[in-house]
């Protein structure tokens, strides 16, 4: 299964998504089974390491993005990725609108798979202080942990097919 998280710039949003979904996909074993990336609806920053306050933040919940770069959203994801995790409407939308026939199924919003908080987007902390990073982060473990639930007897199949 491989999972594309996709925000803005891909500096803040959905590289803190995809370093929780690495790390707690290690942590269940599961990281054999499940690829992740991210990228971003623009390509402004292509290249660069995550926002230095989206790192500082992660690193204190000892997630490590320092080998993340920013990427663009290519249209060869659609039919790469089975899941493309848009961080808000906008994302959800610019992917729908660009999903060729029969993988517009694979967009989906991401805070679909929170279980404790209840909204559709992950705010943008580029403009804010400090607490929006700790907070997407809050939010990116909430969703990660319920996305994992979600695929799990799907992966446990596949984990079961192999051996």
């Amino acid at each position: 299964m491989k999972i594309l998280f996709v925000c803005t710039g891909n500096i803040c949003r959905s590289p803190t998504a995809e370093g929780v979904a690495r790390r707690w996909l290690s942590v269940e074993g599961l990281e054999n089974l499940v690829a992740v990336d991210s990228a971003g609806i623009q390509g402004h920053h292509a290249g660069e390491v995550p926002d230095p306050r989206t790192r500082t933040a992660a690193q204190r919940r000892g997630y490590d993005l320092s080998r993340l770069r920013a990427r663009k959203v290519d249209p060869k994801d659609f039919l790469e990725f089975d899941l493309l995790l848009a961080m808000d409407r906008e994302h959800f939308h610019y992917l729908q609108d660009r999903a060729p026939e029969g993988c517009r199924h694979k967009v989906r919003m991401f805070m679909s798979y929170a279980r404790r908080f209840k909204r559709d987007d992950v705010p943008d902390p580029y403009y804010g202080g400090a607490t929006g990073f700790d907070a997407v982060l809050d939010m990116c473990e909430d969703a990660v942990q319920g996305l994992l639930e979600d695929i799990r007897p799907e992966l446990e199949r596949q984990r079961h097919s192999v051996t």
